[in-house]
């Protein structure tokens, strides 16, 4: 070690193959010695000096709070202090700052540098911008935020559509109760399936489907056949959808196969084009096995069912067959 016009620096001339590997390497490092008043900096090497826009001149002999600014945060800098004082290798998150007054995040990894004899003699630095990585977490964050808020809206906004038709149904307290329960029940075990999907991969058709109707039938999905490809439903259509089956699935346990354990579903979907040229989901329902169906007087759910999709710019046809209900649904995807 030895001190010129006041400075400290570090002399590597006894391992002159580490202080060029030193120099050179693409980390920007610096290194301190906490045995000198103040704990200045002694060393800094060229990636130091090009990530901080300062000269060695200016760094060297400095303790190394002068990177800190209005962001630093307190917490950081004591972190910092305590990885020093417990000479301990860490990493150390602290907002730091170039001469020319820019901010940057710096994931700091701090540590001690032992003699032989396990003395303190050094303290190392290494420096990581992680500005970009940062500021791609938090868009990031903002974006999933954005989202979440979205479907609670959607959400909300269904949920009050739901409550809305269902007072329309003349029903006794109790029973429209129970109802808007059920109802919202399927909505709300959707979404729960949704939100734990990416933003842009949406809910599979099929695991949707499977999802919704296994508590209706007796034999559980059993009674079910479910053949089409891979859709994945989001927003408006998820909640169409969950709710349309729902519905028919209701009904089959009221009218038709799902009252009885020998019925059968049969649920097929594909992807055609429409009239308009757009890409359009195409639905059969098709009930088989059970007792003989009677076309229900009170209509409502079919009616619910009709809403939704007319709603999302679909079409519905229900045709009530002896043998069980056959039902047809189209719509844009």
């Amino acid at each position: 070690m030895n001190v010129a016009n006041g400075r400290a620096r570090w002399d590597l001339d006894n391992d002159k193959a580490i202080a060029e590997a030193v120099r050179h390497a693409r980390i920007p490092l610096c290194i301190s010695d906490p045995n000198l008043p103040d704990n200045p900096i002694v060393f800094a090497n060229a990636a130091f000096l090009e990530l901080t826009g300062y000269s060695e001149a200016e760094v060297v002999g400095r303790n190394c709070r002068f990177l800190q600014g209005p962001e630093t945060t307190r917490e950081s800098v004591e972190a910092v202090r305590n990885a020093i004082l417990a000479q301990k290798v860490e990493t150390v998150e602290i907002i730091n700052y170039r001469a020319d007054g820019s901010r940057f995040d710096n994931a700091l990894q701090i540590g001690p540098i032992l003699d032989d004899a396990g003395n303190l003699v050094f303290i190392f630095g290494s420096q990581l911008d992680v500005t970009q990585k940062r500021q791609q977490q938090e868009r990031a964050r903002k974006l999933a935020n954005e989202e979440l808020v979205h479907r609670l809206r959607n959400i909300v906004n269904v949920m009050s559509v739901v409550i809305k038709m269902s007072a329309r149904e003349e029903l006794d307290t109790k029973t429209l109760g129970a109802l808007v329960i059920q109802r919202l029940q399927a909505l709300s075990d959707a979404h729960f399936t949704a939100i734990t999907q990416p933003v842009d991969v949406g809910v599979e058709l099929g695991e949707l489907a499977q999802g919704v109707l296994a508590a209706y039938a007796p034999k559980g999905l059993e009674q079910f056949a479910l053949q089409g490809p891979q859709v994945a439903l989001q927003g408006h259509l998820l909640s169409c959808m969950s709710l349309g089956l729902h519905e028919f699935a209701t009904n089959s346990v009221k009218h038709g196969a799902l009252g009885a354990e020998t019925g059968k579903v049969t649920l097929d979907w594909s992807v055609e084009s429409g009239e308009d040229g757009a890409r359009h989901l195409v639905l059969h329902w098709a009930e088989s096995g059970g007792p003989k169906v009677v076309q229900p007087e009170r209509r409502s759910g079919s009616k619910i069912v009709n809403d939704l999709f007319v709603a999302v710019g679909g079409t519905i046809t229900l045709d009530w067959a002896e043998t069980g209900l056959l039902a047809r649904v189209s719509f844009p995807l």
